[in-house]
């Protein structure tokens, strides 16, 4: 399937990218993948996805605008999935306070929202990549207490930021020191 993407100048280019939502985004950056996306959503019909798609478009228009004033400039990848790395984070928030009110019907809205963004997240390393990843850490850093919880859990961000769901990180580094 070619899909018609603009590039950084804004003039249309071919790409025969597939327009689907899946872990392997490495053939186009992140959020050309996602303007794909919106399109392939508008030609569909599916509204939910359109709906997400949309939203995603919208925090990184924010994003990009709270940039500008920035004296660096991040990767654009790396702020594609700081934006919606937040955003699934938002949302499982919103899922807890949901369903502890007896609302699943939106509870399930935001479940379907997280199927979407997390499409165009990169594959999170699983429980023991994590902690092999934690362990080679702290034995360069030389961490022995949780003290030295800080040091390991800045260089665990810093190499791994984008494929760690840093929530659960945390408690695993905690756990491995302790």
């Amino acid at each position: 399937m070619r899909v018609n993407l603009l590039n950084a100048r804004g003039m249309r280019y071919a790409s025969a990218f597939p327009v689907q939502l899946h872990k392997d985004i490495a053939a186009a950056m992140i959020r050309d993948a996602i303007k794909a996306a919106q399109i392939s959503s508008m030609k569909a019909g599916d509204k939910e996805t359109l709906a997400a798609v949309r939203l995603i478009l919208a925090k990184l228009k924010d994003r990009d605008i709270e940039l500008r004033v920035a004296t660096t400039q991040p990767d654009d990848d790396t702020t594609v999935v700081e934006v919606l790395q937040k955003m699934v984070k938002q949302r499982r928030e919103s899922i807890t306070m949901f369903t502890d009110a007896g609302r699943t019907e939106l509870a399930a809205k935001e479940q379907a929202e997280i199927v979407v963004i997390e499409g165009f997240l990169p594959q999170q390393l699983s429980e023991d990549e994590t902690r092999a990843a934690i362990e080679g850490i702290k034995a360069e850093v030389g961490a022995s207490s949780v003290k030295d919880m800080g040091r390991v859990m800045a260089v665990l961000k810093e190499r791994h930021g984008s494929v760690i769901d840093m929530g659960k990180a945390s408690g695993l580094v905690k756990a491995a020191l302790a």
